[in-house]
């Protein structure tokens, strides 16, 4: 069983900063790739940003020069610094962790419960 831990969602500013974290914890061998969706309303949900344990970070068009992802192994951890954020970033950010129980077994993906982040003056 994988827990996921959101925080830092709220209310920002045209223009302003928020920054999203994520703390995972359950007894598996590994934590692989770790990242952050989105989903407003009406759309389907889409990649913001994620960061593999190889360290190799992807970002979406919309959120590069703006977002940057950050990742703690030691306390399992990622976290998302959003910058310059614009109304249409405005939706629900969801964490999104792949996991293994042993090192031959198959990839599980794990969801956070989400957080709102909303952009607006």
């Amino acid at each position: 069983q994988v827990q996921i831990v959101e925080s830092g969602g709220g209310l920002v500013q045209p223009g302003g900063s928020l920054t999203l974290s994520c703390q995972a914890s359950g007894s598996v061998f590994s934590f692989d790739t770790m990242g952050w969706y989105r989903q407003a309303p009406g759309k389907q949900r889409e990649m913001v940003a994620i960061h593999t344990s190889g360290e190799r970070r992807e970002y979406a068009d919309s959120v590069k020069g703006r977002f940057i992802i950050s990742r703690d192994y030691a306390k399992i951890t990622v976290s998302l610094q959003m910058n310059s954020l614009r109304p249409e970033d405005t939706a629900v950010y969801y964490c999104r962790v792949e996991t293994r129980a042993t090192w031959i077994s198959e990839t599980l993906i794990n969801w956070g419960q989400g957080t709102q982040v909303t952009v607006s003056s």
